[in-house]
């Protein structure tokens, strides 16, 4: 009987897929197709197929291998994106028992496609203003970083900056022996102290709120100042709550850190962003992208004591460890060299611009769309921030307002933007 691997993604889970072991890859395909209870729009499709010898023993080897890419409750369910893919397929066609590709022809289920339709907020009876504030009020809204994301970025970067410097994760970054119970920011340190030539590793853990990583209730500071495990330690200082504003964390952020890498709490962002600026300290941070046009971080772009980093970042695991989707972006002090994002921008003349994306508002500024920039244009003009985090004020341009524009159109008021000039 012959043995397959096989990896599978559903059409409407774009951040996992499923990697497992049959001996009927047809087969398989219309059982997953065939699931109870989904959607009918969640179409299966194979991404990669191969024949081995030994699938059990390749499945018991990639589980080994990339254990903290899978999902907790479902093991065959590992996250997704296109490098963790090629990593997959490379482990698979590497292993002994690997004997050939396969490629099947797929077929297309038929789906009925039904046209849905939104009602209006004045339809719901609702406003805007009454969504916003019930916004507010949601609980549980922050967002942890997936391992991937971390690497993907952190690589990047001059491995030397690292050398012999202390580095400081504040923002209920949980050690445990158990992987699944520490954070994802915690374990790359732990897994590269020797690789980065660190000097020391601090991370603390908040006693209050959401315990994702089950790290148990009580507050503490993790400490590894070697390469051992006999250079570990936690401390439980007596009414430490953990939290990055806590006395002893902005002690040990100004005694002890060189440089803090961390994904701070969405929520509370502008207060951690005004203690990490005024300690002067190198760091490495993941905060909301429109940050770079808000109102209270505006002024550290202008005072060049911030810029974005190489990558942007779409996936964060929720309190309950579900996927989820937010628009984050890594926010640096470091030097970003030769940064890919410059590609994005469009530097032309005006009248080189198409007119979709240029056009005056009521008080005559011109606001421009799709990361365009008119070079010859000499007056202050409005940008989104997607020309910030590509790299625009690198360019010989400058903020010169230090809080938010908000264009006015026909006497509408559009989203709030950047106005930024040539120097």
């Amino acid at each position: 009987m012959r043995q397959y691997m096989y990896i599978v993604q559903a059409s409407l889970e774009p951040v996992k897929c499923k990697i497992g072991r049959t001996e009927n890859l047809q087969r398989r395909l219309k059982e997953y197709n065939a699931l109870t209870g989904k959607s009918k729009d969640n179409i299966y499709r194979y991404l990669f197929t191969c024949e081995v010898k030994d699938a059990g023993q390749v499945e018991k080897d990639l589980k080994k291998k990339f254990l903290n890419l899978r999902e907790e409750k479902s093991k065959k369910i590992y996250f997704y994106h296109s490098s963790l893919f090629k990593d997959y397929v490379v482990f698979i066609k590497a292993h002994e028992s690997f004997l050939k590709e396969i490629f099947l022809k797929s077929e297309t289920p038929k789906v009925k496609v039904v046209k849905k339709t939104t009602p209006t907020l004045e339809a719901r009876g609702i406003s805007r203003k009454d969504l916003l504030q019930k916004a507010r009020k949601v609980k549980n809204d922050e967002f942890y970083t997936r391992y991937e994301d971390i690497e993907k970025e952190i690589g990047i970067y001059d491995k030397n900056i690292w050398h012999s410097k202390t580095v400081f994760c504040n923002c209920d970054d949980p050690v445990d022996n158990d992987e699944k119970r520490t954070s994802a920011f915690a374990l790359y340190f732990l897994r590269n102290f020797e690789n980065l030539k660190l000097k020391k590793l601090i991370c603390t853990h908040y006693s209050k709120g959401v315990d994702l990583f089950n790290a148990g209730g009580k507050a503490y500071v993790f400490t590894k100042d070697g390469f051992t495990e006999r250079h570990e330690r936690k401390d439980f200082p007596a009414g430490f709550s953990g939290s990055f504003d806590d006395p002893l964390s902005l002690k040990i952020l100004r005694e002890e850190a060189d440089i803090v890498c961390t994904n701070p709490p969405f929520s509370k962002a502008k207060e951690y962003w005004k203690i990490l600026m005024e300690s002067g300290k190198k760091f490495l941070i993941i905060s909301n992208q429109i940050n770079a046009v808000t109102p209270a971080y505006i002024p550290y772009f202008i005072a060049g004591k911030v810029w974005a980093g190489y990558n942007r970042v779409d996936w964060f695991l929720n309190p309950k460890k579900e996927i989820v989707k937010a628009s984050g972006y890594w926010f640096t002090n470091f030097s970003v060299k030769d940064r890919p994002k410059y590609k994005n921008l469009k530097i032309l003349k005006l009248k080189e611009i198409p007119e979709h994306y240029k056009r005056f508002d009521d008080a005559h500024t011109l606001i421009v769309d799709h990361n365009y920039i008119p070079e010859d244009y000499e007056k202050p003009f409005a940008v989104s921030v997607y020309p910030i985090v590509s790299g625009i004020l690198e360019k010989g341009y400058r903020i010169i307002q230090d809080t938010q524009y908000f264009p006015y159109i026909n006497g509408k008021r559009c989203f709030g933007r950047a106005l930024i000039q040539k120097i």
